[in-house]
């Protein structure tokens, strides 16, 4: 059998090229199984979301309050005749009345026959002055030429002074009868709207019974209850807002607060004017804020903010995209900004868009990386209140 023999330049090419061959395939092995343990230990993002900064700016301080919508001044409008017949009814219910407008007529013919009898009355009493006057001026030209007494003269003259005197009388029975014809027309004693009526036609009735209500010149105010701690805060001329049950919201000012306490409460009034407006009237309940000025104030927007467990939460998106679950305190919102109290940093990266799915620790992808280092922008509300 022919053996061959190796040179032993070719040996060691050989075995050289077995060694390079090895670490070849060694170092793939290595290279697949770090690439392996890398995919494994890069989770992959939990989802999408947008970020943003908390914004700093001016919010308006408000003061919340219940209470009710309540006529200015309520004027009642009473009968002044006595015993006569209620004629017509000339208003209704809602309508609005001017100053001195005849809102009912009572039955004059009574009135009328009395001031007729007055008015007789003084045109006999003026004749009988007129005759009396003539005799006292014929005794004072007797009285020098001693033709009647002294005594005879005073008559005369006591005589026209009290003939003048049932004249001055005669007049005021007539004035005080031409009243009464007045008081037939009953008239709105000033602007308003008629909020009630118990007037009836036919009806007789005494003085002083009520016949109609008024809302004296159709003004309306809310009658805010304020615990008496804050009232410190209000002062005359403190704008609020009014939100009526029928959903309308009016614009006032405060007018007056109340001198008093409700001991039983500790609430206070404060009565705040109202403009008029056709779908509010007095009785409605009302909610309404006062505003106090403005503070500065830390806000995120409200699609940041995540409710769970009757608690407010953000989440914090970290430089490694891991977002991290803050509890905080919420306060002031405007528009759909929410003012953050407590327990968040200006200068944290919170997620909006999306935070509502996500979990503390979870991984996110963020959509707007470059607005991170961008300041954040003032929305729309802000800058109008700014």
């Amino acid at each position: 059998m022919t053996r061959f023999k190796l040179n032993p330049i070719a040996t060691t090419f050989v075995a050289a090229c077995a060694l390079v061959a090895c670490a070849i395939g060694l170092f793939s092995v290595e290279s697949r199984a770090a690439d392996d343990k890398a995919g494994a230990a890069a989770p992959k993002p939990a989802m999408t979301v947008t970020t943003t900064q908390p914004q700093r700016g001016s919010l308006p301080q408000r003061l919340s309050a219940n209470g009710s919508i309540a006529a200015w001044q309520e004027a009642i409008i009473g009968s002044e005749s006595n015993g006569l017949r209620l004629a017509d009814v000339k208003v209704q219910v809602g309508d609005t009345v001017r100053k001195g407008q005849v809102l009912a007529t009572f039955a004059a013919e009574t009135i009328q026959a009395d001031v007729a009898q007055a008015r007789a009355a003084l045109l006999e009493a003026e004749a009988n002055a007129a005759e009396a006057q003539a005799n006292a001026e014929r005794a004072r030209t007797l009285q020098s030429s001693g033709a009647m007494s002294a005594s005879q003269i005073n008559q005369y003259l006591t005589a026209a002074q009290t003939a003048q005197a049932r004249v001055a009388s005669a007049k005021a029975a007539l004035q005080a009868q031409q009243l009464r014809l007045q008081f037939t027309e009953v008239r709105a004693p000033d602007a308003g709207v008629i909020s009630s009526r118990t007037a009836t036609v036919g009806a007789v009735v005494p003085a002083g019974t009520e016949l109609f209500r008024m809302v004296r010149q159709g003004r309306l105010e809310w009658r805010a209850e304020v615990p008496a701690a804050e009232l410190p805060r209000i002062q005359v001329g403190t704008p609020a807002t009014v939100t009526a049950a029928s959903g309308v919201q009016l614009n006032g000012r405060t007018r007056m607060v109340a001198p008093t306490v409700d001991p039983q409460t500790r609430n206070a009034i404060v009565f705040v004017d109202l403009p008029q407006h056709p779908q509010v009237r007095a009785g409605m309940f009302g909610q309404g804020d006062f505003t106090l000025g403005n503070t500065d104030a830390l806000t995120v927007p409200q699609q940041a903010l995540v409710v769970r467990d009757g608690f407010h939460y953000v989440f914090v998106v970290g430089p490694d995209q891991h977002v991290a679950q803050r509890k905080v305190e919420t306060g002031r919102r405007v528009g759909t900004q929410v003012e953050i109290l407590k327990g968040l940093d200006a200068g944290a990266t919170i997620a909006v868009q999306g935070a509502g799915f996500l979990n503390d620790g979870d991984v996110v992808r963020v959509s707007n990386p470059a607005s991170n280092s961008a300041p954040a922008q003032k929305t729309p509300a802000q800058a109008a209140i700014k």
